[in-house]
């Protein structure tokens, strides 16, 4: 039902309906009627596969308008008469309930699942993470909305068309709606397509309803969030309401491109590269700033797949952190230019934090090209909920406090399946002292038990502030 990306039912109604005007010559108002469109059911976007596009204006008699508030009169109905069926299955258990019981009295679940839209999976799992990192979402919640629209389309929801312009679409307005959205507390899941739609937009290799790698997903979402921002909107600079915000405010500034914004205050810390020449000694030394680390898997833990696997000590997040900074020899293809040499020279290379992030979001390489395939390295990688210490990695570790390098967990992205253009990606995240699964448009409670077990494939960790108990990695 994706339209044309998947070679479903309607493209073939569509293909059908050409077949008789091939035969003879289309007069002007043949051509008129031959737009087959169709609607999806859960967005209720409307797609014309003549024109290649989605419809935004409707017949003199307002005919798709109609549709969509059948269909809606359609899900409302099916929808309450299937809660007081699913609320009997739901009371059964505690950990899905919707239903909560917080101090004897019940209260609703207030999360909100995302509704799939074909294979965005990837894209949902990092919302739902984000949303989940209480600085970087606030700040979002509370940006004034931007009105893109005006005159007779001002406050209606807008079915979106690729030749509106790419001065209508915002990648941070549809951001915040999204984030806005998923706290409500409502019962239905959200659909993000107006904001996949700018993704579509702004990122071209995103387009399609193929399966993506969610952390490749990531690192495109934060840049073009930064860009936009340091832009500004209607006059006013994001990247001024920032520097007004002190809380936030990068004191040193570590920019990824340009002014700060809540992207680099947030994700941003600074790597040192130190390369020793193996010849000459000459050291040469740079700063990197990053926003997230993309750690390998050791070698030696490779084959380890559960976390009960007897042969030999099971793989830790700090074996991927140590394998990440410690020295390395550089291999023939990596030889390092020396400037005293005045030749291309073997040397070593090791990696110092110079500046840790706010939220330091940690990737799990677990993809791996071979000759011809791309394979998964599924691994289980022990990580702690509290208390990761990263004070051990940092170039000084003397300049900082007792408590300034301890993180703990918020949120863990997670990669089921073999393949990076396959398999499905769920969430966890803590909200309020919960743990919560998010699969899409299912949200469920769950235990830390269960987090722990997970295959982790980003993991993010909030700088922690207060004191509170010294339990370390």
């Amino acid at each position: 039902h994706f339209f044309r990306y998947v070679n479903g039912h309607a493209k073939k109604h569509y293909e059908d309906a050409q077949i008789p005007l091939t035969n003879h010559k289309k007069t002007e108002k043949q051509e008129k009627v031959q737009h087959t469109v169709c609607m999806d059911c859960s967005s209720y976007s409307t797609y014309c596969y003549r024109c290649d596009d989605f419809v935004v204006n409707d017949t003199k008699l307002g005919l798709v308008q109609k549709v969509r508030e059948h269909l809606q009169n359609l899900e409302n109905s099916a929808f309450t008469s299937d809660r007081h069926r699913k609320r009997k299955l739901l009371e059964n258990s505690s950990l899905n309930s919707k239903l909560l019981k917080v101090n004897g009295s019940t209260t609703a679940l207030c999360a909100t699942g995302l509704r799939n839209l074909g294979n965005t999976c990837f894209m949902n799992a990092i919302l739902q993470s984000l949303s989940n990192i209480q600085q970087f979402c606030c700040y979002f919640k509370e940006l004034p909305a931007v009105e893109l629209r005006n005159g007779k389309t001002a406050g209606r929801r807008t079915y979106h068309t690729r030749s509106q312009g790419d001065n209508n679409v915002s990648l941070v307005e549809e951001f915040r709606k999204t984030l806005c959205a998923l706290w409500q507390g409502s019962q239905t899941a959200f659909s993000p397509e107006s904001l996949f739609y700018v993704v579509w937009k702004i990122m071209p290799n995103f387009r399609g309803y193929q399966q993506q790698d969610a952390h490749e997903f990531m690192r495109y979402l934060l840049d073009h969030l930064h860009l936009e921002l340091q832009g500004g909107f209607n006059g006013v600079s994001r990247s001024v309401i920032l520097q007004e915000n002190s809380s936030l405010s990068a004191s040193n500034k570590c920019c990824i491109n340009g002014a700060s914004t809540v992207v680099t205050a947030i994700f941003g810390g600074i790597l040192q590269n130190e390369v020793n020449c193996l010849i000459c000694g000459t050291e040469s030394r740079k700063f990197d700033p990053f926003l997230d680390l993309s750690l390998d898997i050791p070698s030696q833990f490779r084959n380890k797949r559960t976390k009960n696997q007897e042969n030999g000590p099971m793989c830790t997040l700090r074996d991927c952190l140590r394998s990440f900074t410690d020295l390395e020899e550089l291999d023939e293809t990596e030889l390092y230019m020396c400037h005293k040499c005045k030749k291309k020279q073997k040397s070593t290379k090791k990696f110092w934090i110079q500046k840790l992030p706010k939220v330091l979001c940690l990737h799990l390489k677990r993809f791996h090209w071979t000759a011809y395939l791309r394979n998964k390295v599924d691994t289980y990688v022990e990580f702690p909920l509290r208390g990761l210490d990263m004070k051990c990695y940092l170039l000084e570790p003397e300049n900082s406090g007792p408590e300034s390098c301890l993180y703990d967990l918020a949120a863990v992205v997670v990669h089921h399946g073999s393949g990076v253009g396959s398999g499905h990606y769920t969430a966890y995240a803590a909200h309020e002292g919960r743990w919560f699964h998010f699969n899409d448009s299912t949200v469920t409670l769950t235990d830390e038990e269960t987090v722990v077990k997970a295959k982790a494939y980003i993991l993010f960790y909030v700088e922690r502030q207060a004191k509170s108990g010294s339990d370390k990695l």
